[in-house]
């Protein structure tokens, strides 16, 4: 089976979606292909009654102990997992880590964690200590590899540089939000609670200089607005500019006879930057649309055409 430069999310494994319906869809990812399997330790906390996230690595524990050896990938994060119900989240200092770490890999029923992602901005620990830490956990043969969420550009940089002056490995990876269709300049986005977790095109210049370095991407559907008629775009993504980039994504799912969605994935995943979508979908059809949409392959014309509406 040809692979998918896809990652499942995972976030409501557990909450909104049972064992069962988990199940179904980790079975269907890797039946199409997949290994990535995206999760943080604090999911989902905010719709769990104990309101302490958990959940989600804890179903894919679960689906690891029935399905051994399966040729998957673990994707977890630290630093949101609140220490107790509507307290203080555990943040970013070494121990934070080195404790959330322990706790993951318990729920997943001792799995290796192949890639590890500090999950946000924790101020009151110097970034450049940040990449020190998650260096560590691959020396120490902890982690496969580590990786960063929601901060600023200037900010990976500072970690990556700081690990390597520490003859440690870096941040391999950045996750941000990121769509074809952008937000209008400074608009406030429902749903966003990161200060930088957007990709800019400043992002986009940094990963491809990095050379190294790959970036996730998250709600590259929108929640389903580029198809679903019970779902609109935020009052952020209704502008001018998306009117002309919806037109052009129209010409180009109609000439493929496909979901606009579909089109969305394909340009995300097959443009000059490494980008690797997050599905977050909870049916397996929604899973073999965006696997298909993964796989799809776009004309350099028609890139061009998404490309250069505005």
């Amino acid at each position: 089976m040809t692979s998918t430069p896809l990652a499942l999310g995972a976030m409501y494994f557990g909450t909104r979606l049972d064992d069962r319906a988990s199940f179904a869809l980790l079975d269907r990812f890797v039946e199409e292909g997949g290994q990535w399997i995206d999760t943080a330790n604090c999911y989902s906390f905010w719709t769990d009654p104990s309101g302490i996230g958990g959940q989600s690595e804890e179903v894919i524990g679960r689906w690891l102990k029935a399905n051994p050896g399966a040729d998957v990938k673990i994707s977890t994060k630290v630093g949101v997992q609140p220490l107790e119900a509507g307290g203080a989240v555990e943040g970013l200092s070494r121990d934070a880590v080195r404790a959330g770490l322990e706790k993951s890999v318990e729920r997943l029923g001792g799995a290796r964690i192949d890639r590890f992602w500090a999950h946000s901005e924790d101020l009151t620990v110097p970034i450049e200590e940040v990449g020190v830490t998650f260096g560590e956990l691959v020396r120490d043969g902890l982690v496969g590899e580590v990786a960063i969420c929601n901060n600023p550009t200037w900010a990976v940089e500072r970690a990556r540089n700081a690990a390597l002056q520490a003859d440690l490995p870096p941040f391999v990876g950045l996750q941000l939000r990121h769509s074809y269709l952008q937000p209008r300049p400074g608009a406030v986005i429902e749903g966003q609670d990161w200060r930088f977790g957007m990709v800019t095109p400043e992002t986009l210049d940094y990963v491809e200089r990095a050379g190294d370095l790959d970036l996730w991407v998250y709600t590259a559907l929108l929640l389903g607005a580029y198809d679903r008629n019970d779902r609109d775009f935020t009052p952020a993504y209704r502008h001018e500019g998306n009117t002309s980039r919806l037109a052009a994504l129209g010409e180009v799912a109609r000439a493929h006879g496909v979901k606009q969605g579909q089109v969305v994935l394909a340009w995300l995943a097959g443009g000059a930057t490494r980008m690797v979508p997050i599905l977050g979908g909870s049916k397996v059809e929604q899973l073999e649309e965006a696997v298909a949409g993964v796989r799809l392959e776009l004309t350099p014309e028609q890139r061009a055409r998404l490309d250069d509406a505005a």
